[in-house]
Formats: structure tokens, C-alpha cells, sequence
């Protein structure tokens, strides 16, 4: 597996998919570009889900959020682009991405994303 920076996200089967399990990912070093500064943003990325078929391969989930370093994007844009990239990949039964952005301007920002398999 590559060591740089990809959007491709790899997954793997489900070793229980009878039984409902929770998977916590926390990605506490999160960086991104604002669109309309330039300036780094800096965020603590955690995901949250319950997984139906394939599982995500945390390697390439971090080499995945790598890519956004260089990126500009709002934090609403880059949080939902984040969650639509692993229903995608995953389909999972349930899932919440949450991107809790730093203080910037003497405002944090929480963005909250859940989606349910329906």
C-alpha cells in the first residue's frame, strides 16, 4: 500500500456482519486549507459507525484524510464530502462524521453528519 496522500478508500469484509457492532475512528490531527484565507484548519475528525458488509482499512482512511491538507473547503463541505466518500465506500448500516474545527477567529465550529441505511 502507498505511503502518499490518496482519495481512495479501501475496505475489507466484515468479519461479523450478523451481529451490530459501533467503529470509532478519531483522527485527531485533521488539517485542511480555508478557501478564503489560505490559512491551515485544523480539526479533530471522528467517525462513527456501524458497519454492514466491508469495514475501512484505517491506512488508507488516514492516507485518505491526508489529502485534504493542501485542499481548501469549507468545514459543512469538507465534513459532508468526508461522510459521502465512506457511505460510498462502506455502506454501512449506520454512520456519524463529526468535524470539530479548531478556534479560528475566536469561533470553534462542529459540523455533525449521520446517515442511516435505510
Amino acid at each position: 500500500m502507498s505511503t502518499q496522500a490518496s482519495r481512495e478508500i479501501q475496505t475489507f469484509p466484515n468479519p461479523n456482519p450478523g451481529r451490530d457492532f459501533e467503529i470509532q475512528c478519531v483522527c485527531p490531527e485533521f488539517t485542511n486549507v480555508c478557501p478564503m484565507t489560505g490559512q491551515p484548519d485544523f480539526a479533530t475528525i471522528t467517525i462513527t459507525y456501524v458497519p454492514d458488509q466491508r469495514c475501512i482499512e484505517l491506512k488508507s482512511l488516514k492516507l485518505y484524510l491526508w489529502a485534504y491538507r493542501d485542499e481548501g473547503g469549507f468545514h459543512e463541505a469538507v465534513t459532508n464530502q468526508i461522510a459521502d466518500d465512506l457511505i460510498a465506500s462502506l455502506d454501512p448500516r449506520r454512520i456519524t462524521v463529526v468535524g470539530a474545527f479548531n478556534v479560528r477567529g475566536g469561533i470553534t465550529t462542529t459540523v455533525t453528519v449521520t446517515h442511516l441505511k435505510e
